[in-house]
């Protein structure tokens, strides 16, 4: 095979080497690390929360949601110090199911609030992590396109990280320090996934349900349980030829909602519809929910629920602390896959197991 550029007739010509080529790695990554990685002092943390900094704030719910103990010592000092601060906001839980459209009404809800009701939102959306990856897309941030360029609003979507009814483990202790922020209007969204939402009832002071028209069996609520913790349910996508299927819809929870004792506020859930994409009824929703609120704080049962609330978390907090301890402890780490192992192959019962396991813990505490 013949080479051209071999001939004589070319022996005066010379190749240049080229531009170099950069590296495809960028220079200033070591120096972004070690900026990333930079733990501020609890008292920094305190002072850029209680001003207003956003991006302090981001930091501090980063620290929150670590599993690391030394973040986990530091974060427990922030909050301490930020609880004086805390517990002049209105909290509200937002519930569905997948694709009742959370997301686009929350949206229409924190901007109709911002601009008829003042103050400043956060909105804290629960993102379900993967059972397989542990990861989550943490994307809802993406439809609430409006607020998540409003100055008065943030937005932080957390992973589930395989806690009880979709709200992150950290969320309670995320809310102290957006109060403490000045954020006076707390959203909370979750996944939506029935009874379990009973954890995001357990930290808000409005639970509002959001349901659809024409999806089936109207009154598959109740099987789950939800209904009976929502202190509103509404309708959405009620827009269109939707908008008679929605009103039907309405009146069948309406209904429903008789066949339950009256709610310890005293106070009967109303049955409302909206369309969040078109924003159509979402001033009568916003009207329905602070009414609420104040009814409960004029009847003294709102911080009756604040306090229940806060004991509720004590035990929460006890038990997770239990938990973590005895699977971290050495010990049971050098049993316990043994005894899984005598589980499967049916040498003995899954409770002579936890019992030796639990014998082999209190062996360590004495």
């Amino acid at each position: 095979m013949e080479h051209p550029e071999n001939s004589t007739e070319y022996a005066g010509l010379q190749v240049n080497a080229g531009v170099a080529q950069p590296s495809i790695v960028n220079p200033y990554l070591s120096q972004m690390r070690k900026k990333r990685h930079r733990l501020f002092t609890a008292d920094e943390y305190v002072e850029g929360i209680l001003k207003g900094d956003v991006s302090m704030l981001g930091q501090a719910v980063t620290l929150i949601e670590s599993v690391h103990p030394d973040h986990q010592a530091l974060a427990q000092e922030v909050i301490e110090k930020c609880l004086p601060f805390a517990g002049n906001s209105v909290r509200i839980g937002i519930s569905g199911v997948p694709g009742a459209g959370k997301s686009t009404s929350i949206d229409a809800f924190g901007v109709h609030l911002l601009q008829n009701y003042g103050g400043k939102l956060a909105v804290l959306a629960i993102d379900p992590s993967s059972e397989k990856t542990k990861g989550s897309i943490l994307g809802d941030k993406t439809r609430m396109e409006k607020l998540a360029v409003h100055p008065k609003s943030f937005i932080r979507p957390s992973p589930t990280a395989g806690s009880l009814g979709g709200v992150a483990r950290k969320t309670r202790e995320t809310i102290i320090l957006c109060e403490a922020a000045g954020y006076n209007n707390i959203f909370v969204e979750t996944v939506g996934v029935g009874q379990s939402e009973t954890a995001c009832h357990s930290m808000v002071d409005f639970f509002l349900l959001i349901q659809l028209a024409g999806t089936g069996d109207e009154l598959q609520g109740i099987k789950r349980g939800i209904m009976e913790i929502a202190d509103g349910i509404v309708i959405n996508k009620a827009d269109g030829e939707n908008v008679e299927k929605a009103k039907l819809a309405a009146s069948h929870f309406r209904n429903a909602l008789h066949l339950f004792p009256m709610p310890e506020s005293g106070i009967m859930p109303q049955v409302l519809c909206y369309s969040g994409f078109y924003e159509l009824g979402i001033d009568e929703v916003l009207k329905m929910v602070f009414d609420h609120i104040e009814q409960t704080k004029e009847s003294g049962y709102f911080q009756y629920k604040r306090n229940e609330q806060s004991k509720y978390w004590m035990y929460e907090s006890i038990n997770e602390h239990l938990r973590n301890n005895f699977y971290f402890n050495p010990r049971v780490k050098e049993q316990i896959a043994d005894m899984e192992r005598d589980v499967l192959g049916g040498k003995i019962t899954s409770f002579v197991a936890a019992k030796r396991l639990l014998d082999e813990y209190y062996a360590t505490l004495k």
